[in-house]
């Protein structure tokens, strides 16, 4: 059975399976990340590495869910739906950390630390995804 095209039913969740694998390793990071900063740096460590591994995954999915629906609807619309919320994602980032920051809030470096971190766990499970996954083919030419 071949994934829904464009348009059809089911067609957005056929295009979302490389979600699960960075999922789960983010939910590991935040189980093991967030009490053992809690330990060490107190609960604002804590609450700033959540925040910050909450702040990549919110990211990911975004982008995840808007290229998808894009292909689900119309594949010509996946550069620049993708464009377009990669810009807004980036904007309101910048404003929302320039916020953050001004307050002085001790938890950002930890955020800093586990934004790093969480990039870094996320790419490395969709990776593992992608290499694992079977390469989708195409036809021959000539029908053979």
């Amino acid at each position: 059975m071949s994934a829904p095209r464009a348009g059809e039913p089911g067609a957005l969740r056929a295009r979302l399976p490389h979600l699960r694998l960075p999922l789960a390793a983010c939910a590991v990071l935040a189980v093991i990340g967030v009490p053992a900063a809690a330990v060490v740096r107190g609960p604002t460590g804590g609450a700033g590495v959540a925040a910050g591994i909450g702040l990549v995954v919110f990211s990911y999915l975004v982008s995840s869910l808007s290229v998808a629906w894009a292909d689900a609807v119309n594949p010509r619309l996946i550069m620049s739906v993708g464009l377009v919320t990669y810009a807004t994602k980036i904007v309101l980032l910048g404003v929302v950390m320039s916020a953050v920051a001004a307050t002085g809030w001790p938890g950002l470096p930890d955020m800093g630390v586990a934004i790093i971190a969480g990039v870094l766990v996320w790419t490395g499970a969709h990776l593992t995804w992608a290499l694992r996954s079977p390469l989708p083919t195409v036809g021959e030419p000539n029908g053979h």
